[in-house]
C-alpha cells in the first residue's frame, strides 16, 4: 500500500501538471481572438455601386444649368426668335417630366433603386427602355433645353453640350462597367440591342 501510493502519485503528477499548463495557453488564444475581433470590429465595406461621388447625373445637369444662368445673367444671348421661345421651352420641360417619370416608374417596377449612388439589382428591358439605355439622362437634357429655349439662352445651350459631354466620356462609361461586372452576358446583350441615348 505504502510502495504504490508514491508510484500512482508520479504517474498522475505530469498529467495534473500537463492539463494545468494547456488552460492558460487557451484562455490566452480566446483572449487573443476576442481582441483581434473588438480591434477589427463589425465589416464597414461598402457595397459596388455605379455613381459615388461629385460627378453624378443630376449634379451635372444642375451644375450646368446654373452655369449656364450664370453666363445668361453676365452676357445675354439668344438663339431663336422671341415669340417661339416661350412655347418651344414649356413644351420640352413638359416632355422632359413626362419622360422622366414614365421612365423612374418603369425602373421601379421590378424593384431597382433609381440613384445611381445605391446597387442595381435587375436589367430593365420594358417601356422606352427598349429604345434607350439611359432615358432619364436624355429627360435631363431635354430638361436643360427646354430651359434654355424658354430663356432664349445660347449659353444654356453651349453648357449642355458640356453636361452631354460628360455624361458620353464620364459617368455612363462607368455605369457600364459596372454593370457588365455584375450582370455579365446579360447587360451585354442588353447593350448590343439597345442605344446608349436614342
Amino acid at each position: 500500500m505504502k510502495s504504490t501510493a508514491p508510484g500512482l502519485l508520479s504517474r498522475r503528477g505530469p498529467s495534473v501538471a500537463h492539463t494545468h499548463t494547456q488552460l492558460p495557453n487557451n484562455a490566452m488564444n480566446s483572449d487573443s481572438k476576442e481582441a483581434a475581433h473588438q480591434d477589427h470590429g463589425p465589416s464597414t465595406a461598402v457595397p459596388e455601386v455605379a455613381n459615388l461621388g461629385i460627378v453624378r447625373p443630376p449634379l451635372v445637369y444642375l451644375a450646368t444649368i446654373v452655369s449656364g444662368a450664370v453666363l445668361e445673367f453676365a452676357w445675354p444671348t439668344a438663339f431663336i426668335p422671341r415669340g417661339f421661345a416661350a412655347p418651344v421651352g414649356s413644351a420640352l420641360v413638359v416632355l422632359a417630366v413626362v419622360l422622366f417619370f414614365y421612365s423612374t416608374a418603369k425602373f421601379r417596377a421590378p424593384g431597382t433603386p433609381v440613384p445611381g449612388n445605391r446597387p442595381t439589382t435587375a436589367i430593365v428591358r420594358t417601356g422606352i427602355y427598349r429604345f434607350s439605355r439611359n432615358p432619364i439622362y436624355v429627360a435631363f437634357s431635354l430638361l436643360q433645353l427646354g430651359i434654355a429655349a424658354w430663356v432664349n439662352s445660347l449659353w444654356l445651350i453651349a453648357t449642355l453640350i458640356v453636361a452631354i459631354a460628360l455624361m458620353t466620356i464620364v459617368v455612363i462609361p462607368r455605369e457600364e462597367r459596372y454593370l457588365e461586372r455584375k450582370f455579365g452576358a446579360e447587360y451585354l446583350d442588353y447593350k448590343a440591342r439597345v442605344r446608349r441615348w436614342i
